[in-house]
């Protein structure tokens, strides 16, 4: 995985509650078994219409939105089925950084396991950097280091497991991390297999 230290990028707003990971990726393209190729799907019944064509009243197909880093959006994102698909395919679409009120557990957890940053942030700060962003100012600064998101004259605390901290600052993922007991692990095959 990529470590996330400060990431420096610009937002995109979907202000809709309730986004599930079904909207997020289909189901009819969950037939890959790679991490990657799942961007072309985000949120495909939403992007595109029945023939094909970018919808162009979709939030995320509007010019202000594209090359967005940052995905801000409301109550509950990530509900749904427990798909890893879903934090797959943002960030294969160029997501790094999803903030919102509140997540589903299980998409919560599969983000930050596969280096994706999701941000909780209260219902009225989540509401003013969607105003911000939608007046323009879309570029934020996300310092995990300390915590904040940063904006045009605003910023924003927010909390973090110090365990995720930790394995999303140095790119870790969870094989990652039992790599760096290798020796111990090691060793102690080589005395339970001499015993």
């Amino acid at each position: 995985m990529n470590p996330i230290r400060i990431h420096r990028g610009k937002a995109a707003v979907l202000d809709r509650v309730n986004v599930d990971t079904d909207q997020i990726i289909p189901k009819q393209f969950l037939k890959r078994i790679e991490r990657t190729g799942f961007g072309q799907f985000l949120f495909y019944d939403w992007r595109y219409e029945a023939e094909g064509k970018e919808n162009p009243d979709f939030e995320l197909n509007h010019p202000s939105a594209k090359g967005a880093s940052i995905l801000i959006s409301g109550d509950n994102f990530g509900c749904g089925s427990s798909r890893e698909h879903a934090p797959w395919a943002l960030y294969d679409y160029g997501f790094k950084v999803v903030i919102a009120s509140s997540f589903a557990d299980i998409f919560y957890n599969n983000c930050v396991k596969n280096g994706l940053l999701p941000i909780r942030l209260s219902d009225e700060e989540v509401k003013t950097w969607m105003t911000l962003v939608n007046e323009g100012k879309s570029h934020i600064t996300v310092d995990l280091l300390e915590q904040k998101v940063i904006g045009d004259r605003i910023e924003s605390s927010f909390e973090i497991d110090p365990h995720w901290k930790k394995m999303l600052i140095n790119g870790w993922d969870e094989i990652d991390l039992t790599l760096k007991l290798e020796e111990h692990i090691t060793n102690f095959e080589a005395s339970y297999t001499s015993q």
